[in-house]
Protein backbone atom coordinates (compact mmCIF):
# COMPACT_ATOMS: atom_id res chain seq x y z
CA UNK A 1 0.00 0.00 0.00
CA UNK A 2 1.49 3.56 -0.46
CA UNK A 3 1.65 5.83 1.45
CA UNK A 4 2.07 9.39 1.88
CA UNK A 5 6.00 9.37 2.05
CA UNK A 6 5.72 7.60 -1.34
CA UNK A 7 4.03 10.99 -3.07
CA UNK A 8 5.96 13.97 -4.63
CA UNK A 9 4.09 15.79 -1.68
CA UNK A 10 6.27 19.35 -1.46
CA UNK A 11 9.07 19.16 0.36
CA UNK A 12 7.74 21.92 2.95
CA UNK A 13 4.16 19.29 4.01
CA UNK A 14 6.63 16.65 4.15
CA UNK A 15 6.53 15.01 8.00
CA UNK A 16 3.48 17.30 8.77
CA UNK A 17 0.32 16.25 10.35
CA UNK A 18 -3.64 17.32 9.17
CA UNK A 19 -5.42 19.21 11.92
CA UNK A 20 -7.83 17.41 14.30
CA UNK A 21 -9.56 17.23 17.71
CA UNK A 22 -10.83 13.47 18.46
CA UNK A 23 -13.68 12.48 16.74
CA UNK A 24 -15.42 10.27 19.26
CA UNK A 25 -19.46 9.46 20.32
CA UNK A 26 -19.78 10.20 23.73
CA UNK A 27 -22.69 11.43 25.80
CA UNK A 28 -20.79 14.93 26.79
CA UNK A 29 -19.13 16.11 23.99
CA UNK A 30 -17.15 19.54 24.99
CA UNK A 31 -13.96 19.31 23.30
CA UNK A 32 -14.02 21.70 20.30
CA UNK A 33 -16.18 25.13 21.47
CA UNK A 34 -19.46 24.00 19.96
CA UNK A 35 -22.09 25.57 20.75
CA UNK A 36 -24.03 22.65 22.17
CA UNK A 37 -27.50 24.25 22.42
CA UNK A 38 -29.90 23.24 19.53
CA UNK A 39 -31.19 25.53 16.98
CA UNK A 40 -35.01 26.42 18.14
CA UNK A 41 -37.29 24.60 16.49
CA UNK A 42 -39.02 28.04 15.04
CA UNK A 43 -35.68 29.09 13.70
CA UNK A 44 -34.87 25.67 12.22
CA UNK A 45 -38.14 25.64 10.09
CA UNK A 46 -37.55 28.92 8.68
CA UNK A 47 -33.47 27.85 7.93
CA UNK A 48 -35.13 24.95 6.45
CA UNK A 49 -37.70 26.56 4.21
CA UNK A 50 -35.11 29.09 2.92
CA UNK A 51 -32.45 25.76 1.92
CA UNK A 52 -36.29 24.29 0.14
CA UNK A 53 -36.75 26.89 -1.66
CA UNK A 54 -33.13 27.40 -2.82
CA UNK A 55 -33.19 23.52 -4.00
CA UNK A 56 -35.24 24.70 -6.60
CA UNK A 57 -32.58 26.75 -8.67
CA UNK A 58 -29.33 24.79 -7.78
CA UNK A 59 -29.51 23.80 -11.29
CA UNK A 60 -27.76 27.13 -11.63
CA UNK A 61 -24.64 28.54 -9.98
CA UNK A 62 -25.29 30.77 -7.06
CA UNK A 63 -24.83 34.38 -6.94
CA UNK A 64 -20.56 34.25 -6.89
CA UNK A 65 -20.56 37.89 -4.95
CA UNK A 66 -23.37 36.22 -2.37
CA UNK A 67 -25.06 40.07 -1.84
CA UNK A 68 -28.12 39.31 0.23
CA UNK A 69 -25.52 37.46 2.09
CA UNK A 70 -23.33 40.12 2.70
CA UNK A 71 -26.04 42.49 2.82
CA UNK A 72 -27.50 40.21 6.06
CA UNK A 73 -23.92 39.93 7.77
CA UNK A 74 -23.33 43.82 7.59
CA UNK A 75 -26.54 44.38 8.85
CA UNK A 76 -26.11 42.16 11.79
CA UNK A 77 -22.23 43.59 12.94
CA UNK A 78 -23.84 47.25 12.41
CA UNK A 79 -20.77 50.20 13.59
CA UNK A 80 -22.07 51.54 9.92
CA UNK A 81 -20.61 48.61 7.70
CA UNK A 82 -21.47 48.50 4.41
CA UNK A 83 -22.02 45.18 2.09
CA UNK A 84 -19.30 45.90 0.11
CA UNK A 85 -16.52 46.21 3.45
CA UNK A 86 -17.83 42.30 4.27
CA UNK A 87 -16.41 38.68 3.23
CA UNK A 88 -17.49 35.12 3.60
CA UNK A 89 -16.50 31.65 2.81
CA UNK A 90 -16.68 28.35 4.42
CA UNK A 91 -15.75 29.16 7.98
CA UNK A 92 -13.08 31.62 9.22
CA UNK A 93 -10.69 28.91 8.65
CA UNK A 94 -11.27 29.35 4.79
CA UNK A 95 -11.66 33.35 5.43
CA UNK A 96 -7.79 33.58 7.00
CA UNK A 97 -6.73 31.10 4.07
CA UNK A 98 -7.89 33.88 1.58
CA UNK A 99 -6.16 36.07 3.29
CA UNK A 100 -2.98 34.41 3.13
CA UNK A 101 -3.10 33.31 -0.37
CA UNK A 102 -3.55 37.33 -1.27
CA UNK A 103 -1.59 38.71 1.01
CA UNK A 104 0.97 36.08 2.07
CA UNK A 105 2.74 33.09 0.39
CA UNK A 106 6.42 32.42 -0.22
CA UNK A 107 9.03 34.95 1.12
CA UNK A 108 6.53 35.79 2.81
CA UNK A 109 6.11 35.95 7.03
CA UNK A 110 2.52 35.93 9.41
CA UNK A 111 2.91 36.06 13.36
CA UNK A 112 0.95 35.09 16.04
CA UNK A 113 1.42 34.75 19.66
CA UNK A 114 1.49 31.07 21.22
CA UNK A 115 -0.11 29.30 22.23
CA UNK A 116 -3.08 30.03 19.93
CA UNK A 117 -5.04 28.72 17.59
CA UNK A 118 -3.14 25.94 15.86
CA UNK A 119 -4.98 26.31 12.37
CA UNK A 120 -3.14 29.83 12.01
CA UNK A 121 0.39 27.73 11.30
CA UNK A 122 -1.19 25.11 8.98
CA UNK A 123 -2.68 27.74 6.84
CA UNK A 124 0.34 29.58 7.01
CA UNK A 125 2.33 26.23 6.15
CA UNK A 126 -0.51 25.54 3.05
CA UNK A 127 0.01 28.68 1.26
CA UNK A 128 3.60 28.92 1.58
CA UNK A 129 3.96 31.68 3.94
CA UNK A 130 6.21 31.26 6.92
CA UNK A 131 4.71 31.31 10.61
CA UNK A 132 6.59 32.91 13.31
CA UNK A 133 5.20 32.76 16.73
CA UNK A 134 5.38 35.41 19.49
CA UNK A 135 5.66 35.09 22.92
CA UNK A 136 2.71 35.59 25.69
CA UNK A 137 3.03 36.89 29.45
CA UNK A 138 2.03 35.28 32.73
CA UNK A 139 -1.27 33.79 32.48
CA UNK A 140 -1.27 33.94 28.94
CA UNK A 141 -1.73 37.72 28.52
CA UNK A 142 -0.92 39.44 25.46
CA UNK A 143 0.48 43.15 26.18
CA UNK A 144 0.82 45.50 24.02
CA UNK A 145 4.17 46.52 24.59
CA UNK A 146 5.23 42.52 24.41
CA UNK A 147 3.41 42.58 20.89
CA UNK A 148 4.91 45.89 19.29
CA UNK A 149 8.25 44.43 20.46
CA UNK A 150 7.90 41.44 18.94
CA UNK A 151 6.53 43.28 15.35
CA UNK A 152 9.19 45.49 15.50
CA UNK A 153 11.95 42.18 15.73
CA UNK A 154 10.87 39.90 12.85
CA UNK A 155 8.83 43.31 10.48
CA UNK A 156 5.98 41.04 9.81
CA UNK A 157 3.83 41.21 6.35
CA UNK A 158 0.94 39.83 8.40
CA UNK A 159 0.25 39.78 12.60
CA UNK A 160 -3.02 37.47 13.46
CA UNK A 161 -4.63 38.34 16.51
CA UNK A 162 -7.20 36.02 18.43
CA UNK A 163 -9.42 38.25 20.61
CA UNK A 164 -10.42 36.50 23.04
CA UNK A 165 -7.52 33.86 22.19
CA UNK A 166 -7.87 30.14 21.55
CA UNK A 167 -6.78 27.72 23.36
CA UNK A 168 -6.43 30.15 26.43
CA UNK A 169 -10.04 31.93 26.63
CA UNK A 170 -7.80 35.16 27.34
CA UNK A 171 -9.10 38.41 26.69
CA UNK A 172 -7.06 41.19 24.45
CA UNK A 173 -7.91 44.72 25.10
CA UNK A 174 -8.99 47.35 21.83
CA UNK A 175 -5.61 49.12 23.62
CA UNK A 176 -3.77 46.51 22.37
CA UNK A 177 -4.70 46.06 19.04
CA UNK A 178 -4.91 49.77 18.03
CA UNK A 179 -1.21 49.49 19.39
CA UNK A 180 -0.17 46.39 16.99
CA UNK A 181 -1.73 48.00 14.30
CA UNK A 182 0.31 51.42 14.50
CA UNK A 183 3.38 49.35 14.77
CA UNK A 184 2.65 47.10 11.77
CA UNK A 185 3.38 47.78 8.48
CA UNK A 186 1.34 45.08 6.88
CA UNK A 187 -1.97 43.54 7.50
CA UNK A 188 -3.55 43.05 10.91
CA UNK A 189 -6.29 40.40 11.24
CA UNK A 190 -8.22 40.32 14.61
CA UNK A 191 -10.04 36.73 14.70
CA UNK A 192 -13.31 37.50 16.52
CA UNK A 193 -14.46 33.85 16.43
CA UNK A 194 -15.50 34.41 20.37
CA UNK A 195 -16.28 38.18 20.36
CA UNK A 196 -20.18 37.10 21.12
CA UNK A 197 -18.85 35.93 24.33
CA UNK A 198 -17.21 39.03 25.99
CA UNK A 199 -18.62 40.41 28.73
CA UNK A 200 -21.29 42.77 27.54
CA UNK A 201 -19.77 46.52 26.96
CA UNK A 202 -16.28 45.31 25.89
CA UNK A 203 -15.60 46.82 22.53
CA UNK A 204 -14.99 44.96 19.16
CA UNK A 205 -11.88 45.38 17.06
CA UNK A 206 -14.70 46.46 14.26
CA UNK A 207 -14.52 50.04 16.41
CA UNK A 208 -10.98 50.69 15.06
CA UNK A 209 -11.85 50.19 11.28
CA UNK A 210 -12.70 53.59 10.38
CA UNK A 211 -9.24 54.96 8.88
CA UNK A 212 -7.37 51.68 8.97
CA UNK A 213 -7.23 49.85 5.54
CA UNK A 214 -5.23 46.86 6.61
CA UNK A 215 -7.18 46.12 9.60
CA UNK A 216 -8.88 42.92 8.71
CA UNK A 217 -11.98 41.57 11.64
CA UNK A 218 -12.72 37.91 11.47
CA UNK A 219 -15.87 36.17 12.98
CA UNK A 220 -17.49 32.87 12.54
CA UNK A 221 -21.19 31.92 13.05
CA UNK A 222 -19.76 28.33 14.04
CA UNK A 223 -19.81 29.44 17.95
CA UNK A 224 -22.66 32.13 19.16
CA UNK A 225 -24.96 31.03 16.32
CA UNK A 226 -24.62 27.33 16.63
CA UNK A 227 -24.09 26.89 13.15
CA UNK A 228 -20.39 25.05 13.12
CA UNK A 229 -22.12 22.52 10.46
CA UNK A 230 -23.09 24.83 8.35
CA UNK A 231 -19.74 26.67 8.04
CA UNK A 232 -20.26 30.32 7.56
CA UNK A 233 -16.82 32.54 8.53
CA UNK A 234 -16.55 36.36 7.74
CA UNK A 235 -15.05 39.30 8.00
CA UNK A 236 -15.18 42.98 7.88
CA UNK A 237 -12.75 45.13 6.32
CA UNK A 238 -11.92 47.85 3.69
CA UNK A 239 -13.71 47.34 0.61
CA UNK A 240 -10.55 47.26 -1.10
CA UNK A 241 -9.72 43.93 1.40
CA UNK A 242 -12.62 42.15 -0.41
CA UNK A 243 -11.56 42.88 -3.73
CA UNK A 244 -7.86 41.73 -3.03
CA UNK A 245 -9.85 38.14 -1.68
CA UNK A 246 -12.16 38.11 -4.74
CA UNK A 247 -8.51 38.12 -6.58
CA UNK A 248 -7.71 34.32 -4.68
CA UNK A 249 -11.44 32.33 -4.07
CA UNK A 250 -12.55 29.58 -6.21
CA UNK A 251 -15.65 30.26 -8.35
CA UNK A 252 -18.96 30.40 -6.45
CA UNK A 253 -17.01 29.00 -3.62
CA UNK A 254 -20.22 29.82 -1.17
CA UNK A 255 -22.94 27.09 -2.35
CA UNK A 256 -27.05 28.27 -2.51
CA UNK A 257 -27.71 26.21 0.23
CA UNK A 258 -25.05 27.73 2.51
CA UNK A 259 -25.86 31.49 1.47
CA UNK A 260 -29.82 30.20 2.06
CA UNK A 261 -29.34 29.01 5.44
CA UNK A 262 -26.83 31.77 6.92
CA UNK A 263 -29.36 34.42 5.74
CA UNK A 264 -32.13 32.67 7.18
CA UNK A 265 -30.47 32.31 10.90
CA UNK A 266 -28.95 36.23 10.69
CA UNK A 267 -32.84 37.09 10.42
CA UNK A 268 -33.39 34.99 13.81
CA UNK A 269 -30.25 37.05 15.17
CA UNK A 270 -31.73 37.80 18.48
CA UNK A 271 -32.98 34.89 19.27
CA UNK A 272 -29.64 32.73 18.21
CA UNK A 273 -27.83 35.01 20.43
CA UNK A 274 -30.19 34.25 23.37
CA UNK A 275 -28.09 31.11 23.81
CA UNK A 276 -25.11 33.29 24.29
CA UNK A 277 -25.78 34.36 28.02
CA UNK A 278 -26.38 30.85 29.39
CA UNK A 279 -23.71 29.91 27.61
CA UNK A 280 -21.43 32.67 29.39
CA UNK A 281 -22.67 31.48 32.90
CA UNK A 282 -21.75 28.24 32.39
CA UNK A 283 -18.49 29.24 31.64
CA UNK A 284 -18.26 31.77 34.95
CA UNK A 285 -19.49 28.54 36.34
CA UNK A 286 -16.61 26.51 35.18
CA UNK A 287 -14.04 29.16 36.50
CA UNK A 288 -15.83 29.19 40.07
CA UNK A 289 -16.21 25.34 40.38
CA UNK A 290 -12.78 24.58 38.85
CA UNK A 291 -10.89 26.78 41.20
CA UNK A 292 -13.33 25.21 44.13
CA UNK A 293 -11.61 21.78 43.03
CA UNK A 294 -7.94 23.26 43.29
CA UNK A 295 -7.42 23.79 40.02
CA UNK A 296 -6.19 27.00 38.29
CA UNK A 297 -8.34 28.31 35.35
CA UNK A 298 -7.39 31.39 33.45
CA UNK A 299 -9.29 34.34 32.74
CA UNK A 300 -11.95 33.68 29.51
CA UNK A 301 -13.93 35.74 27.75
CA UNK A 302 -14.48 32.86 25.26
CA UNK A 303 -16.90 29.87 25.67
CA UNK A 304 -14.65 27.59 26.89
CA UNK A 305 -12.18 27.69 29.72
CA UNK A 306 -8.68 26.22 29.87
CA UNK A 307 -7.33 25.07 33.38
CA UNK A 308 -3.79 24.71 34.89
CA UNK A 309 -2.82 22.25 37.59
CA UNK A 310 -3.44 18.98 36.16
CA UNK A 311 -0.46 16.32 37.13
CA UNK A 312 -1.41 14.05 34.18
CA UNK A 313 -3.18 15.99 31.38
CA UNK A 314 -3.49 12.71 29.01
CA UNK A 315 -4.46 10.51 32.36
CA UNK A 316 -7.11 13.14 33.31
CA UNK A 317 -8.45 13.48 29.64
CA UNK A 318 -9.11 9.35 29.66
CA UNK A 319 -10.86 8.87 32.59
CA UNK A 320 -13.06 11.48 32.10
CA UNK A 321 -13.49 9.62 28.66
CA UNK A 322 -14.12 6.83 30.31
CA UNK A 323 -16.75 8.82 32.17
CA UNK A 324 -18.88 9.43 28.98
CA UNK A 325 -17.06 13.42 29.12
CA UNK A 326 -14.88 14.19 26.12
CA UNK A 327 -12.71 17.50 26.11
CA UNK A 328 -9.55 18.58 24.88
CA UNK A 329 -6.04 18.63 26.14
CA UNK A 330 -4.41 21.41 23.53
CA UNK A 331 -0.76 20.34 24.25
CA UNK A 332 -0.22 22.62 26.72
CA UNK A 333 1.79 20.92 29.83
CA UNK A 334 -0.40 20.98 32.86
CA UNK A 335 -3.76 21.80 31.08
CA UNK A 336 -6.82 20.64 29.93
CA UNK A 337 -9.41 22.42 28.08
CA UNK A 338 -13.28 22.34 28.23
CA UNK A 339 -16.20 23.78 26.55
CA UNK A 340 -18.92 25.54 28.56
CA UNK A 341 -22.26 23.56 27.38
CA UNK A 342 -25.25 23.22 28.66
CA UNK A 343 -26.47 23.24 32.72
CA UNK A 344 -26.85 19.73 32.37
CA UNK A 345 -23.32 19.00 30.69
CA UNK A 346 -21.46 21.28 32.64
CA UNK A 347 -22.84 19.40 35.66
CA UNK A 348 -21.74 16.09 33.98
CA UNK A 349 -18.39 17.49 33.32
CA UNK A 350 -17.68 18.78 37.30
CA UNK A 351 -18.87 15.54 38.82
CA UNK A 352 -17.03 13.44 36.40
CA UNK A 353 -13.73 16.06 37.33
CA UNK A 354 -14.37 15.43 40.85
CA UNK A 355 -14.37 11.48 41.21
CA UNK A 356 -11.30 11.68 40.29
CA UNK A 357 -9.57 13.60 43.13
CA UNK A 358 -8.20 16.76 44.14
CA UNK A 359 -6.27 18.26 41.42
CA UNK A 360 -6.76 14.71 39.76
CA UNK A 361 -4.26 13.29 42.02
CA UNK A 362 -6.89 10.15 42.06
CA UNK A 363 -6.08 9.42 38.19
CA UNK A 364 -3.62 6.17 38.11
CA UNK A 365 -3.34 3.42 36.28
CA UNK A 366 -5.80 2.04 38.27
CA UNK A 367 -8.24 4.20 38.14
CA UNK A 368 -8.48 4.43 34.68
CA UNK A 369 -8.45 0.44 34.27
CA UNK A 370 -11.13 0.35 36.82
CA UNK A 371 -13.52 3.00 34.62
CA UNK A 372 -13.20 1.18 31.59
Amino acid sequence: MTSLSDLPIRDDLRGKTPYGAPQKTVPVALNVNENTHPIPDDVAADIVAAVAKAIHGVNRYPDREFVELRESLARYLGHGLTSAQIWAANGSNEVIQHILQAFGGPGRTMLGFAPTYSMYSILASGTGTQWIAGPRGDDFELSAETAVAEIRRVDPDIVILCAPNNPTGTPLSIETIAAVYDAARGIVVVDEAYAEFMPSGSPSALTLLPGRERLLVSRTMSKAFAFAGARVGYLAADSAVTDALRLVRLPYHLSALTQAAAIAALAHSAEMLAMVGEISAQRDRLVTELAALGYQPHRSGSNFVLFGGVRDPHATFQALLAQGVLIRDVGIPGHLRVTAGTEAETTAFLTALASLGHTDEGVTASTLNSQS
